[in-house]
């Protein structure tokens, strides 16, 4: 059907998932539930925006939590200093991340995959040590302290939590359909030809550095607005938040749905924080218990979750066809 294909079926698509969290947020009222809609989105634009490095470009980054700590704290920052509106704030946040982004990508992104992997890495441990060092701008290991603002705007208050999971479910759709449409564009198809045969690319003369640099910026910059997100969660930024375990969450996440198709990662982030509630809830040795399920899950499957069943969805048809 045409009405669901192209950006007008990511539009509709994304509208219908917004509706059905705002009637299931609302209608049910459950904080355990609004809780999760938060966090989920949160981490699924943050594995949407990782993806577009490793699924379309061929990049691993282990330091994209670099952009998603600088977009809290920037957010944290200006909200505390007062005389910034929220939307203002916001829009600073991301230019933040996304001028990070550049200067970064700039140095990385003409070295080769293993090279590129550790200096991101690195990068972003060197931001963590300097937001634990910058004790009287950042709070240094104790984060923002005090608390961020969280003035109302255009009738949202997002001190209240069913408004926040609103918001971020809000800014998740928004940026999944903007990212989809990245990817479905000639510079989308750029970025998986570099991937796939760079030699081809540049004979038809693709530039590598500048394209990748702009799928590096992009990638930051949503990044840094599930940043934002998590400094309205949390309230502060801490420096967790630019820890390598952050980038590595994300990695698995990413894995563990799949990135074959574009939905992979947002099943990967679900199931990864469904899992992790679930353990939480009946044991202490969460650790223990939950890499052991993540474990089984990985070798059953031998690949992400949606990827295998998008795979095993097609062999069934084509046994039928047979």
């Amino acid at each position: 059907m045409k009405l669901f294909s192209g950006w007008r079926g990511d539009v509709l698509i994304a509208l219908g998932a917004l509706v059905l969290t705002a009637l299931l947020v609302l209608g049910l009222g459950s904080n355990g539930l609004v809780d999760f809609t938060i966090r989920f989105g949160i981490f699924g634009l943050l594995v949407l925006s990782l993806n577009l490095l490793i699924g379309t470009s061929g990049l691993v980054s282990f330091g994209h939590a670099a952009f998603f700590g600088s977009g809290a704290y920037a957010f944290g920052l200006l909200m505390q200093s007062g005389g910034w509106s929220v939307p203002a704030a916001i829009l600073a946040s991301l230019a933040s991340s996304a001028l990070l982004a550049l200067v970064i990508g700039a140095l990385c992104v003409r070295l080769s995959e293993i090279y590129f992997a550790f200096l991101t890495l690195a990068f972003q441990m060197l931001i963590h040590s300097m937001i634990i060092s910058w004790v009287s701008l950042t709070g240094g290991d104790q984060g923002l302290m005090g608390g961020v603002p969280k003035p109302p705007f255009l009738g949202i208050e997002l001190a209240r939590p069913q408004h926040l999971a609103l918001f971020a479910a809000a800014c998740l759709a928004v940026s999944a359909v903007l990212l989809r449409q990245v990817i479905r564009s000639p510079f989308g198809a750029a970025l998986r030809m570099l991937r796939d045969n760079p030699q081809r690319a540049a004979f038809l003369g693709l530039s590598v550095f500048r394209y990748r640099l702009g799928a590096f910026v992009i990638a930051g910059t949503f990044a840094g607005l599930s940043g934002v997100l998590m400094s309205l969660y949390v309230s502060g930024a801490f420096p967790t938040f630019l820890y390598w375990t952050t980038s590595g969450e994300a990695l698995f996440m990413i894995m563990l749905g799949g990135i074959g198709t574009f939905l992979g990662p947002l099943v990967g982030a679900a199931a990864f924080l469904f899992i992790s509630d679930r353990i939480t809830s009946f044991t202490e040795h969460h650790g223990l218990f939950f890499g052991a399920v993540l474990l089984l899950l990985v070798l059953g499957l031998r690949k992400g979750m949606l990827d295998w069943a998008v795979e095993a969805w097609r062999s069934r048809r084509e046994r039928q066809k047979a």
